[in-house]
């Protein structure tokens, strides 16, 4: 009898329900982790909060499903798979109900770390659904298929969120996924099995948890609010630096040293899974930093609605779509070492493209540079998951999945604190180097200052109104140049990181490509 993975196994017949049930499942998570943000200004109105305490509907909602993700393949074991994951569905999105449903600040923020609880383990163990579902010729269009949805959701999630509070209101921010949740339950309740190498877990490492929540929930909240309490001049945020990265190393000793534990760190042991778990977190760092930066630069300085950002963004997020359907063809033919390098490559290609915008860059500028970070970014995701899972037993997928995924997730917070604290860093030095030109002394500084002086008078300041105008909007044109460099210098710098885990690949064998049939990929329709 043909077991799954082994050469002769068709897969499960019902795969590509499986695939699209796990997929909308991961989908709704990843947009639900950007939507929100601009639907803020809506909340604080209706809700009378400061800009702080709204914050942690955001925050409160990324803590719960981090601490949750690393642990969701120990909690498929206990539960049974099938289970976990339609309950976390429909608790993520009976939880979407009661969000748009709040009237209170602290009911919303309640709701929303339920909701993250139940999102945590939507992408790990999707991964793992999907892994096993399918014979390995079609691993990678399979993939291709669940990494489109991951891909893409965190570009789309800004517009779609501006579009509906703009043409509804931020409830529907929430109650969009009503339907695609229930949908995804019903199809996980009618497809899905446990896998027959399920084993329950016996026992609950009560320690391990509250190590987990301690360390993620204290470097969760110092990533988040790091940039505003002036990083490590707080006793705040280096307190809790302390206590993040103490509760780690007794969590991965804690770990390493039971039988049950919650988080199988052991399967680091395998050279492709450290590398392309490592690779994971730089790929997180520079694909949330630059979705995280690139709306701020297009709503900020190019002055763009968020609708306007949004169809700017789509072309990008449509060629990652072509390109994650080509990789998922690609991988069963090349060594994915191959193809993780071109697409790397790409990313770093696009972020030097963006690196040389300047302030009169128009929309029509964007359109090859994000074209390019697309298509990089689809050759990515497939090949480094298979990369990183293929030296894994079996018995080792869930684990394997839950640290990849934790690994982008953390990386992407990572990537927005860092990328943010150097916008800010760029932005300060940038300007210091233009005011020391911009003087009293400096001829050109005068003309332009008399030029737009009289501008103003013309309109009918007096004299000495008009000359204090015409240094405010000097000191605006100052800053929105030192902007300008401040901005190609983190689209640079994300680039780069991801560019340095190139040297990693050398490290791991060759991706073996698994032809079907006679050395053609197998041709993959859905069932």
């Amino acid at each position: 009898m043909a077991l799954p993975h082994d050469d002769a196994w068709a897969g499960d017949p019902h795969r590509w329900m499986i695939a699209l049930a796990a997929t909308l499942a991961s989908v709704i998570q990843v947009i639900d982790t950007s939507i929100v943000n601009v639907a803020i200004p809506h909340m604080m109105g209706e809700l009378g909060a400061s800009l702080d305490e709204i914050a942690w509907v955001s925050t409160g909602y990324i803590v719960a499903a981090v601490i949750v993700m690393p642990m969701s393949g120990w909690l498929a074991a206990y539960f049974g798979r099938k289970r976990y994951f339609a309950a976390s569905i429909l608790i993520f999105t009976v939880a979407s109900f009661f969000c748009g449903a709040s009237h209170t600040l602290g009911t919303l923020i309640l709701w929303r770390l339920v909701q993250g609880v139940g999102g945590g383990a939507l992408l790990t163990t999707s991964q793992a659904i999907i892994y096993e579902a399918f014979p390995r010729r079609e691993i990678g269009m399979a993939m291709a298929v669940f990494g489109l949805g991951v891909m893409v959701g965190p570009t789309l999630g800004p517009t779609l969120g501006g579009w509906l509070t703009d043409a509804y209101s931020w409830p529907w921010i929430f109650y969009i996924n009503l339907p695609v949740g229930a949908a995804a339950a019903a199809m996980v309740l009618a497809y899905v099995h446990d896998a027959e190498h399920h084993v329950k877990a016996t026992t609950v490492d009560w320690l391990g948890i509250g190590l987990l929540i301690l360390a993620i929930g204290s470097l969760q909240y110092l990533l988040e609010h790091g940039q505003g309490e002036g990083w490590f001049e707080s006793g705040l945020i280096t307190g809790l630096a302390v206590v993040s990265g103490t509760a780690m190393a007794l969590l991965v000793w804690r770990e390493l040293t039971i039988a049950e534990p919650i988080i199988d760190f052991k399967v680091l042991r395998h050279r492709e899974m450290w590398v392309g778990t490592t690779i994971g977190i730089f790929m997180g760092v520079a694909l949330f930093g630059s979705v995280f930066v690139l709306p701020i630069y297009l709503q900020s300085m190019l002055r763009m609605s968020a609708w306007q950002t949004g169809m700017v963004i789509l072309p990008g997020a449509m060629a990652t779509a072509f390109s994650m359907a080509l990789s998922g063809r690609l991988v069963n033919r090349f060594d994915a070492r191959l193809l993780i390098v071109a697409g790397i490559s790409l990313f770093g290609v696009a972020m030097w493209q963006l690196s040389r915008m300047t302030a009169q860059t128009g929309a029509d500028d964007f359109f090859w540079p994000l074209i390019v970070r697309g298509i990089g970014l689809g050759l990515m995701f497939v090949p480094l998951t298979n990369l990183t899972l293929q030296g894994l037993a079996r018995t080792e997928i869930a684990a394997g999945t839950a640290l990849s995924s934790f690994s982008r997730q953390i990386g992407g917070s990572l990537g927005i604190a860092a990328l943010a604290t150097l916008l800010t860093h760029h932005t300060r030095q940038a300007k210091a180097v233009l005011a020391e030109h911009v003087t009293l002394f400096d001829g050109a500084s005068l003309e332009r200052l008399g030029g737009l002086a009289r501008g103003f008078q013309g309109r009918g300041m007096d004299a000495a109104s008009a000359q204090q105008l015409a240094y405010t909007v000097l000191d605006r044109q100052l800053t929105a140049q030192a902007s300008v460099i401040a901005f190609g210098k983190v689209f640079l710098a994300s680039g780069a990181i991801l560019v340095a885990t190139l040297p990693l690949l050398l490290v791991v064998s060759a991706a073996r490509p698994r032809p079907a049939g006679a050395g053609a990929p197998a041709m993959v329709h859905a069932e």
